[in-house]
């Protein structure tokens, strides 16, 4: 049976900045940029994903289908996050003003683009068709409803929905001890 996740030795092949141990990737996912690319260990990326840009995702991440992270500013992911199905991550965005042009076919003395990087902390899952746009940071252990729009940075450890995302109420750390037990029986 033909597996639909690259072995280990074409992971290492591909060109990415750094990829650490245990990792699954899809062979329906697309890469742009794969030297800017930095995937920790035990990290698992989806069919049709897309990724573009300076990316960092840190360990035991999990990136579902269909999403796509554009990080042309910067894209961070910590450890233990993830991102639900249709999730997109936007660090850039264009001027849609009128006084510029669009696109990135266009010179770029003709665009005004903006943004900067995205930092989702660790402990962190972002739900279903949600949207993050450039410049936020989200804290750790945060959990965002599915089809949120995140505009703005959210403070750890609370719960967020909506659109835009607005604070649902306070989330619990009981997660740490589960992830202490499963660092502590790998260390054995």
């Amino acid at each position: 049976m033909k597996s639909s996740f690259y072995t280990e030795s074409q992971i290492h092949k591909m060109g990415f900045k750094s990829v650490g141990k245990n990792v699954l990737i899809s062979k329906k996912a697309s890469f742009y940029s794969l030297e800017t690319i930095t995937i920790g260990s035990n990290v698992r990326i989806d069919d049709f994903c897309i990724l573009s840009g300076n990316i960092t995702i840190g360990n035991y991440v999990h990136i579902s289908a269909y999403c796509a992270l554009y990080g042309s500013m910067g894209i961070v992911i910590g450890d233990f996050s993830g991102l639900s199905p249709r999730t997109t991550i936007f660090s850039a965005t264009d001027d849609f003003s009128g006084d510029f042009l669009i696109g990135p076919m266009i010179d770029k003395n003709y665009t005004n683009v903006t943004g900067g990087t995205v930092l989702i902390e660790k402990y962190t899952q972002i739900g279903s068709n949600s949207i993050i746009l450039p410049n936020v940071k989200i804290g750790e252990g945060v959990a965002v409803g599915a089809l949120s729009l995140i505009t703005r940075s959210l403070a750890p450890w609370c719960i967020y929905a909506g659109i835009p995302a607005k604070y649902i109420k306070k989330r619990k750390k009981t997660l740490l001890k589960r992830v202490n037990i499963l660092l502590n029986n790998k260390n054995k």
